[in-house]
């Protein structure tokens, strides 16, 4: 007995560790393939969204940056999975938390879900030890949201202070300033 519950443990290990065929696809490593992959088997949709928001790598990111790729503006197919993308971003990688602002940015979100993602773009773009990237795509979503909501503004053009603009290279800050200008 002690032998078979061994091997039946040793099974469902390996099961656990074995790829789906999303999976397998994510890891094409070509970016084409990847979206020919999930726009031809569009069953495999919803557990692209899933994986998107867990923290199982490589697959998560790859499979956030698959969906902004694969996705329309207001997406039906990402609206029901929202408040879970949101929920996610705290926590991950730098350029995970990037993938999911930029899908999260293509969709029509509710008052309150603005604000959370709001603060959380906030919180990414103060934060000078994150990547140049994310504390960018943090504040084109924090801009977006400023046209709605004029009041933002002035919390906007508060993070053009040089102890938040210091870390990034040159292209990047003249890149933000546009943005603010704009």
């Amino acid at each position: 007995i002690y032998l078979f519950c061994n091997k039946l443990k040793q099974i469902n290990t390996s099961l656990q560790n074995m790829e789906t065929p999303l999976e397998q696809a994510l890891m094409a490593c070509v970016k084409n393939k990847m979206i020919a992959f999930l726009t031809s088997n569009p069953q495999y949709f919803d557990e692209a969204v899933t994986l998107a928001a867990t923290d199982k790598q490589p697959y998560a990111w790859r499979s956030a940056f698959l969906l902004w790729s694969c996705i329309k503006e207001n997406d039906p197919r990402i609206k029901k999975h929202i408040s879970k993308l949101i929920n996610s971003i705290s926590g991950k990688n730098d350029g995970h938390q990037r993938e999911l602002v930029k899908i999260l940015s293509k969709m029509e979100l509710t008052e309150k879900q603005e604000s959370i993602l709001y603060n959380l773009c906030y919180e990414l773009f103060k934060d000078i030890n994150k990547k140049p990237s994310i504390r960018h795509t943090a504040l084109k979503y924090m801009l977006k949201t400023a046209e709605k909501y004029e009041g933002l503004a002035n919390e906007i053009h508060y993070l053009l202070q040089d102890r938040y603009l210091k870390t990034l290279s040159p292209g990047v800050k003249r890149s933000i300033q546009r943005m603010f200008e704009e």
